[in-house]
């Protein structure tokens, strides 16, 4: 197949060869259960997974015995969302998040919220920052919990997380962080942070595996298991561990580690160049916050086209996404952009551009070029 230009990194990354690599001799070779613990096979296979977990912990800043293995960040999210609220069976619970927060984390809440659990959303400004007033006065004596992701996919938007964690801390209140965008990407500090989800197919590493960061040494309640049978991965999450899986997060993670730096770097300047052509067509805006922004994230408006029809046509030649891997099919505008004060037709008729490994300048200038004639193909049509 004669693929398009791929600048929707935020919605996957290819899995670098390096960690291919290390995966295969798992496959087949090394290919015993982690939880067989009287036989070469075991041993093999624990012995990997032990490794990976350092590589992850190194990552993040986090201690080893702090990552419990997931499939994935939903999985990671349901269990520390859904676990903490299992800790308090007879109290009332309030959780606070935000309007802008992934699906995978609204949905979750959605489901608590029908068990009593109570919510309150935090708004965004135009630049898709929240108020850390609203955020002190929205906690209460029953709040048990924040949950807040550090930056936002569609927008790449980073909230304070620093600043947030000083707030749980004075309050004794247990923050949870959606930690997907930024695992791989910038430096992070978990200081005062309890809990975070990643995912490894967002720094370059594999589908399916996930991690749930718990942090120890404090006296707030861990969640408790969301899936039973067998008490693997310290009680938090039952199941055969997937070795190749992890090996490859474990992977990925340690060249991240060393990568993420000069990459960032790199990746700005690409991002920078796309955002200075793409604004030069008229009636285009940026969406979210010039400064404070992964970047490698450009979210940018058309005005003047549908949005759909955009989407369609600019994916021809270049992959890109109008919101999250989750919701980017559906024809309503995205929530984020909705509560950054966005009107219906210019939020469907917003693109998201995520930058990654593979993106080279040409392909920079080459998604330039045809954005502009397909935006200006679609006005035309349209009379404007």
């Amino acid at each position: 197949m004669n693929y398009p230009i791929y600048l929707d990194y935020n919605s996957t990354t290819p899995c670098h060869p390096e960690v291919i690599e290390a995966m295969l001799p798992y496959f087949g070779t090394h290919f015993g259960n982690a939880a067989s613990k009287s036989h070469p096979f075991g041993w093999m296979a624990e012995n990997a997974v032990e490794k990976a977990r350092e590589q992850v912990a190194n990552l993040i800043g986090a201690n080893p015995k702090e990552i419990i293995f997931t499939s994935g960040a939903t999985e990671s999210i349901n269990l520390a969302l859904k676990g903490v609220l299992d800790r308090f069976p007879k109290d009332r619970f309030h959780i606070i998040s935000c309007k802008t927060e992934h699906k995978a984390v609204l949905d979750t809440l959605d489901s608590m919220e029908k068990k009593g659990a109570e919510i309150t959303y935090l708004n965004v400004d135009s630049e898709g920052k929240i108020d850390l007033k609203e955020l002190k006065n929205s906690i209460r004596p029953e709040t048990k919990m924040i949950a807040l992701m550090w930056a936002n996919n569609e927008t790449g938007v980073i909230h304070p997380i620093d600043e947030i964690a000083k707030i749980a801390e004075e309050h004794q209140v247990i923050l949870f962080v959606d930690g997907v965008q930024v695992a791989g990407k910038i430096p992070i500090s978990l200081s005062g942070v309890h809990l975070m989800a990643i995912s490894a197919h967002k720094f370059y590493g594999p589908k399916g595996v996930g991690a749930l960061y718990i942090r120890h040494n404090h006296n707030l309640p861990k969640p408790l298991a969301q899936q039973i049978g067998g008490g693997h991965e310290k009680g938090f999450r039952s199941g055969t561990l997937n070795v190749p899986g992890i090996v490859g997060m474990g992977k990925a993670a340690d060249m991240r580690f060393i990568e993420m730096g000069d990459e960032a770097k790199r990746l700005r300047k690409l991002s920078d160049l796309l955002e200075n052509k793409l604004l030069q067509i008229s009636n285009t805006f940026l969406n979210g916050s010039q400064a404070g922004r992964l970047s490698h994230v450009s979210n940018i408006a058309f005005a003047g086209v549908e949005g759909e029809e955009l989407l369609r046509k600019v994916c021809l030649k270049v992959a890109v996404s109008s919101g999250s891997a989750c919701t980017s099919i559906s024809p309503k505008p995205s929530h984020v952009l909705k509560a950054m004060g966005l009107d219906s037709d210019l939020g469907r008729a917003s693109l998201r551009f995520s930058l990654g490994s593979q993106t080279t300048t040409q392909d920079i200038l080459d998604t330039a070029d045809w954005v502009k004639e397909v935006v200006g193909e679609l006005r035309e049509r349209n009379g404007c």
